[in-house]
């Protein structure tokens, strides 16, 4: 209802001032040189409220009306420059950031201007709710920015920027007329109270404390809202991850199943386009499995207690290395341990282990010491060969988010006879 309010009264006022947005156009104003002229009235009404600082007495609110007046005039050129970008086709990127930044350049040297109005006259309570009304203002726009650049709109709340326009343009020309009408030292004393509760200024002053909390119930409303689109956004990811893992598993299943299908003409073709790192300076690692489309790795590693002894209960260690993700090393999710990647492990004596994978328990894999290196390696029989496992990988091209193009599975290690031959079997699907 607000935002659809908002919407309808934005196009009203578009309607209104589209004529005077193409005049701008036809004499060659850019909507950055629009938004600079909105800067510089801006920097005009902080220098008004310093004069009326500096040159008036307390009782004097002419000053007051003045730069509210200019504040709307100011605040006019802030819709401008938009409506300029897009009626005139000059939209950009930097366009949007330099009028981001200008539009606090602006907020802040208006608040400045009112900060010190308020000071010079000794209105100290008052000038401490414009500074609060300030912060709440910079923290509207920040949450808004930070919460875009995650990937969440967040453009909800009471007190955005236009609203903060008007709502000090309107009440400081309120305050300047009512000044000239009942004078500034018009007060409102009620019996009891030594204190008087109402004055001319309060005109000024009480909507400005209002929007000090106003603005920083907006900040906080749409940090609430973005952190309710964040934690869908990392839902959907999550669950996104775990159909992937699902998937993945049905390929391992289907292809691991067909190894007496292996085609030997298909090693060396086909190659993905991706450019895949190796697993570097990860200690212990056993093997690895890596698919399109991403770099994002499965590292398998060997789990060792602090004495170098092998846990006997899980001996194998699961997780991703997140190469597309600045390298994060990451546990696998509960689905992709319990139906994709995980390993299942059977103890068989002696320093060696029976590993299967959860997708797949049909094809065994052993954990055990190499004769040539002394060092734990896992090893399986693919083709009638026996191989010291390095490397799986899945090619995947086009195809549907559930129903993926799986061209190969391709098993790359080494010879078992000959350690230093390798051995490269690829199913196709």
């Amino acid at each position: 209802m607000e935002k659809k309010l908002r919407d309808n009264l934005q196009l009203g006022i578009y309607k209104v001032i589209n004529p005077f947005v193409k005049g701008l156009i036809k004499i060659g104003l850019t909507p950055n040189a629009v938004t600079t002229i909105g800067l510089i009235l801006n920097i005009g009404v902080a220098v008004i409220f310093v004069l009326g600082a500096e040159k008036s007495n307390r009782g004097d609110m002419s000053y007051i009306g003045w730069g509210g007046a200019l504040v709307l005039f100011a605040g006019l050129f802030d819709m401008l420059d938009g409506q300029v970008a897009r009626l005139g086709n000059m939209s950009s990127k930097f366009g949007a950031l330099y009028d981001s930044v200008l539009d606090r350049y602006s907020e802040m040297i208006m608040f400045l201007g009112i900060c010190y109005y308020l000071v010079a006259h000794h209105y100290f309570l008052s000038s401490l709710f414009a500074f609060i009304a300030l912060i709440g203002s910079m923290m509207v726009s920040y949450t808004r920015a930070r919460a875009e650049g995650l990937g969440v709109e967040c453009k909800g709340g009471l007190m955005q920027r236009p609203e903060r326009v008007v709502t000090i343009g309107v009440f400081a020309i309120a305050c300047g007329v009512a000044g000239h009408f009942i004078g500034g030292d018009y007060k409102i004393y009620v019996p009891g109270i030594s204190f008087h509760v109402f004055e001319t200024m309060s005109i000024f002053t009480m909507p400005i404390t209002v929007m000090a909390v106003l603005t920083n119930i907006t900040a906080v409303k749409r940090l609430q809202e973005a952190k309710r689109g964040l934690d869908a956004q990392e839902f959907n990811e999550r669950k996104g991850n775990n159909r992937a893992a699902l998937i993945a598993g049905l390929v391992i299943i289907t292809s691991l199943s067909g190894l007496i299908s292996f085609n030997a003409n298909a090693q060396g073709s086909d190659p993905s386009p991706i450019v895949f790192p190796t697993p570097k300076d990860i200690s212990n690692q056993l093997f690895y499995l890596q698919r399109d489309p991403n770099t994002n790795t499965i590292i398998c590693q060997l789990n060792v207690d602090k004495h170098g002894e092998v846990d006997k209960e899980q001996p194998v260690n699961v997780f991703w290395m997140r190469y597309g993700d600045n390298g994060e090393k990451k546990d696998l999710s509960y689905i992709q341990r319990k139906f994709a990647y995980g390993i299942i492990s059977k103890n068989l004596g002696n320093g060696q282990f029976e590993l299967r994978f959860t997708s797949h328990k049909k094809l065994p894999m052993y954990l055990n010491k190499s004769g040539a290196d002394k060092k734990y390696h896992v090893f399986a029989t693919i083709n009638n060969k026996k191989m010291q496992l390095e490397r799986i990988f899945l090619r995947i091209e086009g195809g549907t988010f559930w129903f993926p193009n799986v061209k190969y599975v391709e098993i790359r290690g080494y010879d078992v006879s000959e350690p230093s031959k390798v051995l490269i079997e690829r199913i196709k699907v």
